[in-house]
């Protein structure tokens, strides 16, 4: 028989989203999805320290689908594979507990559960991608803390939306201590797959603890970290503006123009993959909106496939910081690619050993505790497909960053409207303060035309 689906079918509005009358977002339900087996008793997964590095910062992904993607299907379509599912990835249903020795956190594979969300949107799906902007796509996600009950706070909530048209959404809200976006991406692909019958050739690799060898370095301290007060056991971090979010689209067309023009007929154009290039375009363009106080040390977070394998999911990424002696905003963009492409710094080994010393008595923040560019360029989120179709958009952000803020550099939808080969777009996720938002989109459609 099919374990419980523990469900709380009247839950009030406002403990989810906002009860403004204009909300789109209404009929909220909460319930809860456990493994199909038992995990056993003892059962723990242990936290690297770059794992615990991470434990203030959230991952939130989103993912739009036309109506032939779920038709047909119902709430119990969508639950039942779960079972499956987290019985390959059961500590992302345990909780956190604390060492009695030390406070060191850990998980218990208590098979506590992942937390389901749904919810219905008044309006249509195109209507939703319509606001380019995604300044509402928050309301299509839970709001996920960890704390201050640790022992009782789902790592992972997963909010089903659909619009009045039969359009869909998939709202993953994954706690980054479990790991980075590669394996927030993978993880609900799976689910996917396991939808679609597609099981799983082998199991997943579940060692207790994972040790990764990182480059020697000679610095005292990590420049990619600033430490935040402590955070005790409502792992949340308090920022000094209002940070927001925002999404640019840069199809094939733009990118081939920016590419151009940064290289000319330069030899070096096929040396500096997209990623670098657009990273440098924000650097020169935030530069010149923050003025003095622009940006000269940066953080690069970079995919390491290679720590990977068959892992059930790890903080992974390579972490490394650049730092300019020149000025950001007068410099081109061949410099500053250049810059991000071959000067940057290795800082994992610092950061595993910072947390070694500090042994979890202090907190810190890595994503905008400078000005931060994370390279999901491949990252494959466009890899979760309902009955054959893969979303018409997908995006990612972070949610518990530092007020210098964050640029992500995804891969843009695979169909283009303008039919200019858009599976060779890019998405620029930013989390900035809000008041230079506005100027990063006057700065970018009037240089650019990029929106």
């Amino acid at each position: 028989s099919l374990p419980l689906i523990k469900t709380i079918e009247s839950l009030s509005l406002s403990t989810m989203v906002s009860t403004h009358v204009e909300n789109p977002v209404y009929d909220v339900r909460l319930s809860s999805v456990v493994p199909g087996r038992v995990t056993g008793e003892d059962k723990v997964q242990e936290l690297t320290n770059m794992d615990l590095m991470m434990k203030l910062h959230y991952i939130r992904g989103l993912y739009f689908f036309k109506s032939e993607a779920v038709q047909g299907l119902d709430i119990f379509d969508l639950k039942e594979p779960m079972f499956q599912w987290l019985d390959l990835y059961y500590p992302t249903s345990g909780r956190i507990r604390r060492q009695s020795e030390n406070g060191r956190p850990f998980i218990k594979c208590n098979d506590g559960g992942v937390r389901i969300v749904e919810a219905r949107c008044n309006k249509t799906l195109d209507e939703w991608l319509a606001m380019k902007d995604h300044s509402l796509d928050h309301q299509l996600l839970y709001n996920q803390v960890l704390g201050p009950d640790l022992g009782f706070s789902p790592l992972v909530f997963i909010q089903f939306t659909w619009f009045k048209c039969g359009g869909f959404s998939v709202g993953l809200s994954w706690a980054h201590i479990l790991g980075d976006i590669f394996s927030a991406s993978t993880f609900i692909n799976m689910w996917g797959q396991i939808t679609a019958g597609h099981v799983s050739p082998q199991s997943l690799n579940m060692p207790n603890t994972r040790k990764y060898e990182f480059p020697p370095s000679t610095a005292k301290k990590p420049f990619s970290l600033k430490r935040v007060d402590p955070a005790g056991d409502y792992w949340l971090t308090a920022n000094n503006c209002k940070m927001e979010t925002h999404s640019f689209h840069v199809t094939a067309k733009q990118l081939n123009h920016i590419l151009s023009k940064t290289f000319g007929l330069s030899k070096a154009a096929n040396k500096f993959p997209p990623f670098e290039v657009l990273s440098a375009l924000m650097w020169n363009s935030l530069a010149k909106i923050r003025g003095e106080f622009e940006p000269r040390i940066v953080t690069i977070c970079n995919d390491n496939s290679q720590s990977r394998e068959n892992d059930f999911s790890s903080n992974g990424q390579v972490i490394s910081i650049v730092e300019a002696d020149f000025t950001v905003m007068d410099a081109n963009l061949l410099e500053l690619a250049a810059l991000i492409g071959e000067k940057r710094v290795d800082e994992r080994r610092m950061i595993e050993e910072l947390e070694e010393r500090e042994n979890g008595k202090s907190d810190f923040i890595m994503y905008g505790a400078n000005l931060t560019f994370v390279n999901l360029e491949e990252a494959n989120i466009y890899g979760l497909e309902l009955k054959g179709q893969k979303p018409v958009f997908a995006n990612y952000t972070i949610a518990g960053i530092g007020d210098e803020g964050v640029v992500l550099v995804l891969p843009g939808p695979e169909d283009s409207e303008h039919g200019d080969g858009g599976s060779n777009g890019r998405t620029l996720t930013v989390i900035l303060p809000g008041n230079q938002i506005s100027e990063l989109k006057n700065e970018l459609r009037e240089k650019w035309g990029v929106f």
